[in-house]
């Protein structure tokens, strides 16, 4: 136990009360480690944002139980307010319950509170180490943001003198997976500013926008190459004046090199087909690009295997496991790129890969998964219900227009595909890519209503079965938000160009403020597939090469919507291991997963299946029992071959949240 989780954990002696009230503004108790080190202790937190929706919840769930005398779902309950102040709570829960203050104020009183609450929470462990061991006297604002730059993400814009500085350190930081928060940008900035090197960058941009900075990058290799006479396969050209890009980056500095290849490796940069390579090219640059098919295929293969050895633990956090699907789903879309024969000599390989990172998800589901629903939404979405929460909040942000664009059925691979295409057929586009999870059952009546209605799935259990209320549902967590009905817009089954004029029209009514709009194509293309996911992707290329998503994107970001695109759920590959005899399919094609009411019935059926297992899944109503598909099997006839949804794997589990800009052109 870390000082730091152990310092958290000690407000909270068991035994002490059955009922608590946490008072945490800042969120300090919403970190995973904290609350399972709680559920080990015998205590649920539980979340108060809607006062009727908390005490059905209570009611059903605890106080009955404790009133019979039984032990409940746990021994102890923490109502988690994030406030200060906790006098508006009901007073028959303030009578009862015992109190506990949380802060960051109170936690780092040696560092400025302004600069450390715009954290994300994984830094403050080590934040609270370094504190008690390098800080002798109170640190202002200036100083905490230096401090916390140099001892938390190793970088000081004090010590860097050239170009080649600063994208050695800036590279370090991507490497690593971090994005600086905009209050430490803008003092990097700031420091950075007066160095004559670098004063056509975008520095803050570059240090928190991680599409603006691979973008760059990626545009930069073109450069690179086309200046060192490689002859490029496509017709892409080299960056025009103006495009950050043709400011060029030094590749061949021996740290940015390193760093360079690194990202090819893992699939963050792609390597460029070419038709022919000059003999000076330098060997380590002949990594980023592929002048036959064999290499094509070889750096799938190398991507695969990097991300088998770096895979996640049973231990590890929830950023592990969406960095690692974002990985996996650039290697996997790349292997659909692949010819048919260079495809089938790794298809086997590729298979196993994802059997084991799906072996290991399962496990980690097990102890982890309760525990996402209570994060903290306000530095992005953990799990789909958390997004029109995390919306909201950038409403009150200053993005007063939002769209949220849902592909239903959208796997991370097929997403990698269209965001590839789309950066073909527009320079201008650019993506803030990041990840969330779907519920579990990864069905569309159960996850698309979470994220539509921003409930966990026990909170709409009327409607589980259907997404008949996802319009009602929509509507009512915007007007709880203190938006009229008619500024809220709903609308499913977008999927082709000719609809886009009459959606253009009521777009054009400054009334509409947020909009959810269903883009149903995926999802089709999936429960028709004959040919497996390769044929999906084949289909998915010529969708996105129709023009329509970049029409549909360009629409909205015309009409001045900030623009937020997602999926209920993914997609995966699967071979059927027979029917079970019993239990009802929440849909017809949900062949993953098989849902029953009775626990008899569901311990049989699953006792009568080779590939099946049963998951206890906080959130679901009492008398919504998943069954699901182990591995890659799924419940339909044996041998047979399909692409479906509703299981545990990462690619069903794991969905894109993208962020979708209009880039700027270099100053």
């Amino acid at each position: 136990m870390s000082v730091w989780i152990d310092r958290i954990l000690k407000e909270f002696p068991a035994d002490l009360s059955r009922l608590w009230i946490a008072a945490d503004p800042d969120e300090v108790l919403l970190d995973e480690r904290i609350l399972a080190g709680l559920r080990t202790r015998g205590f649920d937190v539980l979340p108060f944002e809607d006062s009727i929706v908390f005490r059905a919840e209570f009611e059903e769930r605890y106080r009955a139980a404790w009133d019979r005398g039984e032990e409940g779902p746990a021994h102890s309950l923490i109502i988690h307010v994030r406030a200060t102040i906790v006098n508006e709570l009901p007073w028959d829960y303030l009578r009862q319950a015992r109190r506990v203050n949380l802060s960051l104020a109170d936690l780092f009183p040696k560092l400025s509170y302004v600069v450390i609450r715009q954290l994300d929470p994984e830094y403050l462990e080590r934040l609270f180490d370094l504190q008690s061991k390098h800080i002798s006297q109170p640190l202002g604002e200036t100083s905490t943001k230096d401090f916390i730059l140099t001892h938390i993400f190793q970088f000081s814009p004090h010590v860097i003198a050239s170009r080649s500085d600063f994208w050695r350190d800036l590279l370090r930081l991507q490497n690593r997976a971090l994005v600086l928060p905009s209050n430490l940008a803008e003092r990097v900035a700031l420091v950075l500013s007066a160095n004559s090197a670098l004063h056509e960058l975008p520095i803050q941009e570059l240090f928190t926008s991680k599409s603006r900075l691979l973008g760059f990058i990626q545009g930069a290799w073109i450069k690179y190459l086309i200046d060192a006479g490689v002859r490029l396969a496509s017709d892409k050209e080299p960056p025009r004046p103006g495009d950050l890009a043709s400011l060029g980056l030094p590749f061949d500095h021996p740290d940015v090199l390193v760093i360079i290849q690194s990202m090819f490796l893992n699939g963050t940069l792609h390597a460029e087909a070419v038709k022919g390579v000059p003999a000076d090219l330098p060997l380590w640059a002949r990594i980023g690009v592929t002048k036959d098919p064999d290499e094509q295929r070889n750096l799938v293969t190398h991507g695969i295997e990097n991300i088998v050895a770096t895979m996640p633990t049973a231990e590890s956090s929830h950023r592990d496991w969406t960095q690692l699907a974002r990985r996996l789903g650039e290697a996997i879309a790349r292997f659909h790129l692949l010819d048919s024969v260079r495809a089938a000599s790794i298809k086997d390989s590729v298979r196993h890969a994802q059997n084991e990172i799906d072996r290991q998800l399962r496990s980690w589901v097990a102890d982890h998964y309760a525990d996402l629903p209570s994060l903290p939404a306000t530095k992005g979405p953990i799990m789909v219900h958390h997004i029109p929460r995390y919306l909201a909040y950038r409403r009150d942000s200053g993005e007063r227009r939002i769209a949220l664009l849902v592909f239903d059925g959208m796997a991370f691979d097929q997403w990698i595909q269209i965001r590839d295409t789309l950066s073909k057929q527009s320079r201008t586009l650019g993506f803030d890519e990041s990840a969330c999870f779907a519920w579990l059952p990864t069905l569309t009546s159960v996850s698309r209503q979470a994220l539509f209605s921003g409930l966990k799935p026990r909170e709409f259990s009327q409607s589980i079965d259907t997404t008949s209320q996802e319009p009602a549902l929509w509507s009512r967590f915007w007007q709880d938000q203190g938006l009229r009905a008619d500024k809220v817009f709903y609308r499913k089954g977008i999927k082709r160009a000719d609809q886009l004029k009459d959606l253009e029209v009521v777009l054009d009514s400054p009334t509409v403020e947020v909009a959810g709009i269903i883009i149903n194509t995926v999802d089709d293309l999936v429960h028709g597939s004959v040919l497996g996911k390769r044929g999906i992707a084949k289909q998915v290329e010529g969708w996105v090469e129709s023009g329509f998503v970049h029409q549909l994107l360009a629409l909205l970001l015309d009409k001045g919507f900030y623009v937020y695109l997602t999926s209920d759920h993914g997609n995966h590959e699967s071979f059927g291991q027979g029917r079970p005899n019993q239990g009802v399919m929440s849909e017809l094609r949900g062949e993953r997963v098989r849902v029953y009411t009775n626990e008899t019935l569901a311990e049989h059926s699953c006792a009568s299946m080779p590939q099946a297992f049963r998951s206890n899944i906080a959130g679901l109503p009492s008398n919504f029992l998943p069954m699901f598909a182990a591995g890659d099997s799924a419940f339909v006839t044996n041998g047979e071959h399909i692409v479906s949804h509703g299981g545990m794997s990462i690619d069903e589990l794991i969905v894109p949240f993208i962020k979708v800009n209009r880039l700027k052109e270099a100053p």
